[in-house]
């Protein structure tokens, strides 16, 4: 059988014909890279099947295809649409209480194939965080791509004079972190453009492991971005090309029309989403200050395409008011081109256009990782003016076809423009290396040889011990031996003032007797023994599973026996370091006190809070990660913080569950009222939650599959039962 790979593409607008790249900050050179490197793999011989999964759209603001379920790009390869959250478009950084539904739904439909990928390769931190999910249930290899960094971003904004607290209410920063961290710490093989790509920005994350990475730069489509040959001599064969080439010249310059008085002036072009961390309104403060740049040039910004300004998302709204402001203060009205709307094919003709009339590409980035745009200029003969950061370093190394520059410095953004547009000599002599370097070290074929030499050495390796493999598919014999039940009723049983609430408990006992279909699953923090002894007071009645110690502990009824499930244990105690983790919170007193022996566990270090403080839990992530231990913090209540291995939890331990007695998460309803279970609710099991809840779980109110009852504790639980359907009124 020839190889199977799944791309988890998440975010934007996907399709295989005429991306809309640049529409908004989402869609842009990742888009590019994703699709010409499926269309690569699929053109190769050892590929059977390559498909990408990305998110479905239905509504009108977008075009119908985001709505299908399946498209066809290739003999061999396809997009596959899954629903996940609202069915409207949605920016990236509102994707993130969604991702585990989708998690949920790929591992069922995962299982029920014939076979599982030879990989799963996740681009950018939405991408990660699923794939590092699906790697933990299914064993799966895992290839992981940022594409760009949280940290980095994060360390630009700053520096560019952005609040902290902007920043995290606008990017969700914190959460693309932990993605990150968390893709880091399960996948296999970090495929990077560059290698200061490697060492000096998944370096700073405490899971990246550098012996993992491999620097593959992209390629550029010969096919579409290549200079223009020069005009043929009147009754040749080739006449037909030039009558093409001028159609294409025309094309642009209608383009071009209504913005420039003298389009024939050499362009300073400039081609990219409209994102703040582009910096374009740097490169006009430095057009529109230069006298030499306004007499003898003209300015031209592609930055993407757009219909209503207000509809346009706040930070691009942002953006275009810093554009139009800039332009207004320096009267750069006929000097500058900004087209509303152009289309993919077009962009290789503005690159040749700019060419012809021997212009420049500029990239002002405040940070870029790679810079796809500086290939595609450079293929079609322009010189490059870059920021002096991530991808361009490298490309300008092996090109030698411009400068790099600070762009924080205006002055030497200023000076840099300035200098690679004077020189007739030098910008042939830039613009022949570039075409040279680009067909020598940057193609699609030489990419994808790259990436399947290294990526199936990945595959083909064992698993190393520090790599969590959960279990085996499940067997046909324990298929039909399930003892949790057709349904399950989860109960957090530290969540529920059960003794107190009399009446319902004695109502959700006869609701369970009446319906034999249903077993119930209790989850705790405390121990196995602990919570069969509060079972036994309570009179609970057809248990089948048991989650204890936090999620670290697994026991289900079988033959009438309770049996303790090694293989969970086995896999979630892979790299835990008990010690290690009492001596890094160590660090952390007196703020936090170690419980006492009766709460602690083999794989959970139990903490009391001297007194509720905000932001602790960022910083025991630090504290963990500075510290390279596979381990991650969960705080309930307020007070009291478990410190568990990195792949365990409540929520974790409920799936494993559910995929290795093949119980469908969707026949599965989680009863959850305190702070610290929002984990254990999202995804494709149901919820409910009794009116008398923590505050902490209202973000979850509006989620399609989380009922919030108008009634307290367990009447709370059976009002859930009824809203879903499980039990009969």
């Amino acid at each position: 059988m020839g190889l199977y790979l799944l791309h988890l593409h998440l975010h934007g607008l996907f399709r295989g014909e005429n991306l809309e790249l640049g529409r908004d900050p989402d869609t842009g050179g990742q888009t590019t890279y994703v699709l010409e490197l499926v269309r690569g793999l699929a053109a190769r011989p050892e590929l059977e099947r390559v498909e990408v999964i990305t998110r479905r759209i239905q509504e009108r603001r977008v075009a119908s295809d985001y709505g299908l379920v399946v498209e066809s790009i290739g003999p061999r390869a396809t997009i596959r649409r899954l629903p996940f959250g609202p069915k409207r478009y949605l920016r990236k950084e509102l994707l993130w209480p969604h991702l585990d539904e989708l998690a949920d739904a790929l591992a069922e439909d995962l299982l029920h194939q014939p076979r599982l990928p030879d990989w799963i390769h996740a681009h950018y931190a939405d991408a990660g965080y699923v794939g590092a999910l699906l790697h933990r249930r299914l064993g799966v290899p895992l290839v992981f791509t940022a594409h760009s960094l949280g940290r980095e971003k994060r360390r630009r904004l700053i520096a560019a004079g952005l609040d902290p607290l902007q920043i995290e209410q606008q990017f969700a920063m914190e959460r693309r972190i932990d993605a990150e961290e968390l893709a880091l710490a399960h996948c296999q093989l970090v495929v990077t453009s560059t290698e200061q790509e490697a060492t000096g920005q998944y370096a700073r994350y405490g899971h990246f492991h550098p012996e993992l990475a491999q620097v593959i730069p992209p390629g550029v489509d010969a096919l579409a971005f290549h200079p223009r040959p020069p005009p043929t001599a009147p009754g040749n064969e080739e006449q037909a090309s030039d009558a093409a080439d001028d159609a294409e010249d025309a094309d642009v310059a209608a383009l071009m029309a209504p913005f420039l008085r003298e389009p024939e002036r050499p362009p300073v072009l400039a081609i990219c989403r409209a994102d703040h961390r582009k910096n374009i309104p740097a490169l006009i403060e430095v057009f529109g200050r230069s006298e030499l740049l306004r007499r003898r040039h003209n300015l031209v910004l592609v930055l993407g395409c757009r219909e209503d300004p207000r509809q346009l998302e706040k930070q691009q709204r942002e953006l275009f008011q810093q554009v139009f402001e800039r332009i207004d203060r320096f009267d750069l009205y006929g000097v500058v081109a900004y087209p509303k709307q152009h289309r993919r094919h077009q962009v290789p003709a503005i690159y040749r256009w700019a060419a012809q009339r021997r212009g420049v590409f500029v990239n002002p980035a405040l940070t870029e990782p790679f810079g796809l745009t500086l290939l595609e200029a450079a293929a079609c003969g322009l010189p490059l003016v870059a920021t002096d950061d991530g991808g361009p370093r490298d490309i300008l190394a092996r090109c030698a076809n411009g400068l790099l520059v600070d762009v924080s410095d205006l002055d030497a953004l200023q000076e840099a423009v300035e200098t690679a547009a004077s020189d007739p000599v030098r910008w042939q002599q830039w613009s022949d290396r570039g075409i040279r370097a680009i067909r020598r070290h940057y193609t699609w074929d030489a990419h994808v040889s790259r990436y399947l030499a290294a990526a199936g050495a990945m595959a083909q390796a064992p698993l190393p011990l520090r790599l969590p493999l959960w279990f085996p598919r499940p067997a046909p014999s324990q298929l039909q031996a399930s003892p949790l039940g057709e349904c399950l009723l989860l109960l957090d049983l530290d969540g529920f003032e059960a003794d107190t609430d009399v009446d319902g408990l004695d109502q959700l006992r006869r609701r369970m007797v009446e319906d034999p279909r249903f077993g119930i699953g209790l989850v705790s923090g405390r121990s196995f023994e602990s919570v069969q002894r509060r079972a036994h007071d309570l009179q609970l009645i057809g248990i089948t599973l048991w989650i204890t110690e936090s999620g670290t502990e697994i026991h289900t009824s079988e033959a009438g026996e309770w049996r303790h499930d090694a293989t969970w244990r086995d896999q979630i105690g892979r790299r835990w370091n008990r010690q290690g983790v009492e001596d890094a919170m160590a660090a952390l007193a007196p703020r936090l006190r170690l419980q006492g022996p009766a709460e602690q566990g083999a794989y959970k270090v139990s903490y009391h809070l001297q007194e509720p403080v905000q932001g602790l839990l960022p910083l025991v992530r630090q504290q963990l990660r500075s510290l390279r231990l596979a381990a991650r913090p969960h705080l309930f209540r307020g007070w009291y913080l478990d410190v568990l291995p990195l792949t365990a939890s409540k929520a974790e331990a409920m799936r494993y569950a559910a995929l290795r007695w093949a119980l469908p998460l969707n026949r599965i309803l989680v009863a959850a009222r305190q702070q610290g279970d929002g984990e254990v609710l999202r995804g494709l099991p149901l919820g409910v939650v009794p009116v008398n809840h923590d505050p902490e779980l209202e973000a979850l109110r509006g989620h399609r599959r989380i009922f919030f009852s108008s009634r307290p504790n367990l009447w709370g639980v059976l009002e859930g039962l009824e809203h879903h359907r499980l039990i009969g009124r």
